[in-house]
């Protein structure tokens, strides 16, 4: 060790020279191993890389599979229908419980049931139309009592269709539901 020290300004190649000899045990040559030593050595570095790759497919696959399950029992508001039409039957029932309670405040000033449409035109409703992604709203009214509902029906579904459109209803209780 004490060679190695002396040798402090040599230049590059010989402080080479002057290595320690605990530290060129352990430096070994490509030119000096066989090749049944190089094998080993070369797999060890193909199996790690392996390990990784199939680690990271196992991961894909539990992430694939989560994904996978957690959509297919996507909770739907009406059975029947698809996942993605809860968005537009959510929407539905909000226009309703617009339309039944602009209806209440027109039978409490007025004491007569109107339709949709003058609902809209009066200002008592923000909506432009009577109808939202299919469904048309109508009013029933029953008379001179304080009796009305309001059904939003959509255009039935094609032949062989695996979705269906529910009709749905709300009357002067404000309970919507499924209504045939």
């Amino acid at each position: 060790m004490e060679n190695y020290r002396r040798g402090r300004r040599a230049t590059r190649c010989n402080k080479a020279i002057r290595t320690p000899p605990e530290i060129i045990g352990r430096v070994v040559s490509l030119a000096i191993l066989s090749r049944r030593t190089l094998a080993p050595a070369i797999f060890r570095v193909h199996t790690q890389i392996m390990g990784k790759l199939v680690g990271i497919l196992v991961c894909l696959a539990v992430v694939f599979g989560i994904f996978y399950f957690t959509t297919k029992k996507m909770p739907v508001t009406d059975s029947g229908t698809a996942p993605t039409q809860a968005i537009s039957l959510t929407a539905v029932r909000r226009d309703l419980l617009a339309i039944a309670q602009a209806e209440r405040s027109n039978l409490a000033l007025n004491s007569h049931c109107v339709s949709v449409e003058e609902l809209i035109s009066a200002g008592s409703l923000t909506m432009t139309k009577p109808e939202r992604d299919g469904y048309v709203y109508e009013v029933q009214c029953s008379g001179d009592s304080a009796e009305f509902k309001v059904v939003a029906r959509h255009a039935p579904a094609p032949e062989g269709s695996p979705i269906r459109y529910p009709s749905l209803g709300i009357d002067q209780n404000m309970q919507v539901a499924e209504v045939q």
